[in-house]
């Protein structure tokens, strides 16, 4: 069985998807990184989101945004995998499902990112670039990168 991706607007989410997704960001980015900050930043509104299921469970997750609601690019975060599923690489998948619900949405191509620093070959892999210096975000070391 392979990850089966859903797109959806803010409004289109079910309350159950919507806490999945939330579940799913508080247990990695606040519980698994020991980083605490507001997860929940009033932005998932404009964003559109990148659902990545597996067996009825919420197991990979991104949102994107199209220029200027987040960065002067379009622009693709939160983007989380489930730890119990990260050996199967479905990363890659979801970043290459980010990019074209990008450019099928929104008709853009630059893409920005603030990414961890600890990623930055992975998104490489993807055709990002750094375009910035590194800096620290809620205590975790990002870079910025653009996909042209």
């Amino acid at each position: 069985m392979e990850l089966q991706f859903k797109i959806s607007a803010f409004k289109q989410l079910s309350a159950e998807e919507l806490y999945s997704i939330l579940q799913l960001r508080s247990e990695v980015f606040v519980v698994e990184q020991n980083c605490v900050y507001q997860d929940i930043d009033g932005k998932d509104k404009k964003a559109i989101h990148v659902i990545g299921e597996y067996d009825g469970k919420i197991a990979a997750y991104t949102r994107i945004f199209k220029a200027g609601d987040y960065f002067d690019n379009a622009s693709i975060g939160r983007v989380v995998v489930d730890a119990n599923y990260r050996d199967r690489k479905w990363g890659h998948d979801l970043i290459r499902e980010s990019i074209s619900a990008i450019q099928g949405h929104f008709g853009e191509s630059p893409i920005t990112i603030s990414a961890q620093l600890y990623l930055q070959k992975f998104y490489e892999n993807h055709g990002f670039v750094v375009v910035g210096e590194t800096y620290l975000e809620d205590g975790i070391p990002h870079i910025e990168m653009l996909r042209a």
